[in-house]
């Protein structure tokens, strides 16, 4: 078996991540952000600033950035990526012509998304056509939902062009469900809210270890208000602004000047917003909270009942203000934070007799690499 650590790449809109991963831990991580103009670049201790006009260029300099720390691309046994829309595919995979095809057939249902996580396995097969490249899906843990839960009301012929709900998040939602074990030393509670909240948002339904119904849908954009995503919000007035401002306009006001930054009058940032403390900023929070909370209703039904209640994402781990507010929203169900221990923001917080309220640390990039070594490590 050939031996050496896993490169994971995690390529969002505006800028790409990376993880080395060896013995089942992070050896060296950083970051591009700011691509499409002057961005910043880390990598382990190293830091510098440039221009990274495209995706392509980002990955290009944090490999060489990698290469100069004595890590180039032949010491990788191979490259594992974040893809968000699998379209069909609904478990992890090394990348082939035919999954790679699948991926590019998804772009129409995540156009913000696809296109940048193709750019970096694209980059990588052409600067190590040898390395072998796998997948995870962010959609994958969502292929468990039963019909009733995928299923627009709209005839079978528009169904059968892929108009349904997919769900997304999958991978933070599966590392999620293996991690809170350990963390609390007990099983996999039987009916799981698992709350990922960040710059996009969504919670996830879990019964017995799988997901049975989730807040995103067709693409990332539906369900609870987000950093810039509109969340809800009904079919018509989406099509009455695309007949008056068009189609590309109101594409972009929904996924990039929306939820938070569209109710504040700018700020998207959830730890801006508390700082700011104006009418706009605590109205912006108040949505957030309110529909985290009404959304999470909706799911405890689906699920007929909870048991259990799990935070994770930039927000869900270290907003204390905003996990106390949803969880007081949930008081009917017997929730009750532990003040002290939800302000030191610590793994338990529940309070005694509380039903059981975690925070589990994200663990996408982990995920990801532990599936690249099960593709790579399979029987032939």
């Amino acid at each position: 078996m050939t031996v050496g650590p896993v490169l994971v790449v995690n390529a969002g809109s505006s800028s790409i991540k990376l993880a080395v991963f060896a013995g089942g831990a992070v050896r060296l991580s950083g970051l591009v952000d700011g691509i499409g103009g002057a961005g910043r670049l880390r990598l382990g201790d190293a830091r510098h600033a440039g221009d990274f006009p495209d995706h392509a260029a980002a990955l290009s300099a944090l490999l060489a950035a990698l290469s100069a720390q004595g890590m180039p691309l032949t010491a990788f046994r191979a490259a594992a990526h974040r893809v968000v829309h699998g379209g069909s595919l609904t478990a992890p995979a090394r990348l082939t012509p035919e999954v790679l095809a699948a991926i590019r057939a998804a772009i129409p249902l995540a156009p913000l998304h696809n296109p940048h996580n193709l750019a970096g396995i694209e980059t990588l097969a052409r600067l190590a056509p040898d390395l072998p490249q796998t997948a995870s899906f962010d959609t994958a843990f969502h292929a468990t939902n039963p019909d009733l839960a995928t299923h627009y009301a709209v005839p079978a012929h528009i169904a059968a062009r892929g108009i349904r709900r997919y769900g997304f998040h999958g991978i933070s939602f599966a590392a999620l469900t293996e991690a809170l074990p350990r963390l609390s030393g007990a099983p996999l509670p039987a009916r799981l809210l698992a709350l990922h909240l960040g710059n996009g948002c969504s919670l996830c339904a879990i019964r017995d270890g799988q997901s049975v119904a989730t807040t995103m849908g067709y693409s990332p954009l539906s369900g609870l208000t987000m950093g810039t995503r509109a969340g809800e919000i009904d079919g018509n007035a989406v099509l009455q602004l695309a007949e008056e401002d068009g189609i590309k306009a109101t594409r972009h006001l929904l996924n990039h000047e929306s939820g938070l930054r569209g109710l504040s009058g700018g700020p998207s940032d959830m730890r801006a917003l508390i700082a700011a403390d104006t009418a706009e900023s605590r109205f912006a929070i108040d949505h957030f909270c309110y529909w985290a909370t009404r959304h999470a209703g909706s799911l405890i039904a689906a699920m007929g009942g909870v048991d259990a209640l799990a935070f994770t994402g930039g927000i869900g781990e270290n907003a204390a203000p905003i996990r106390s507010r949803i969880v007081n929203g949930l008081a009917w169900l017997g929730a009750r934070l532990d003040e002290d221990a939800n302000a030191a923001g610590a793994p338990r917080l529940h309070a005694p007799g509380s039903l059981p309220i975690w925070i589990v640390p994200a663990a996408e990039e982990a995920r990801i690499a532990a599936d690249a070594l099960a593709l790579l490590d399979a029987p032939k």
